[in-house]
């Protein structure tokens, strides 16, 4: 379909809370596809949420099958997506499309049970671990108007400016 323009901090649309999806059609499955092109255009990338390229709907796609010893549940087309429950908590390294020039260390739950809608209407359900649980959780957050930058506990001690190789 067509890869899309992925906005930046601090452009205000990244800070919306997004509306439930309420109609399957077409239009949606276009929506996908182009966060799955977006998503897979863009080096690095194992995900993108529909805010940040302007669409304030919830929908998120993830794909973690590029990380190597990286349990995951393969290509996640995630609509109207909610998290029923959480499990432990750990400290890690995150990035995103939307604030390139930076990393941050942000807790977030070690596991999380999450409930989706598919392109369809079909509800799903998956028990996500590790880094997969993390790369839910960010994306997530996107749907409700936060940046992994909203999450630092410490700026001082825990934002990283990105290295750039030549």
């Amino acid at each position: 379909m067509a890869v899309r323009n992925v906005l930046l901090y601090p452009d205000p649309l990244l800070k919306q809370v997004c509306t439930r999806v309420t109609v399957f059609d077409e239009a949606l499955g276009r929506l996908l596809q182009d966060l799955e092109d977006t998503m897979h255009a863009c080096p690095g990338s194992i995900g993108v949420a529909a805010p940040q390229v302007g669409e304030c709907v919830r929908v998120v796609v993830l794909d973690l099958s590029s990380k190597a010893n990286v349990q995951h549940h393969g290509l996640l087309r995630l609509v109207n997506p909610e998290i029923l429950s959480r499990e432990g908590t750990v400290k890690g390294r995150e990035g995103c499309l939307s604030v390139p020039h930076y990393t941050g260390n942000v807790w977030r739950a070690a596991s999380v049970h999450l409930r989706a809608q598919d392109e369809c209407g079909q509800w799903r359900e998956w028990v996500c671990e590790g880094f997969e649980a993390r790369a839910v959780q960010h994306e997530l957050d996107h749907l409700d108007g936060f940046l992994f930058l909203d999450r630092i506990v410490s700026p001082r001690q825990d934002l990283f400016r990105r290295k750039v190789y030549q």
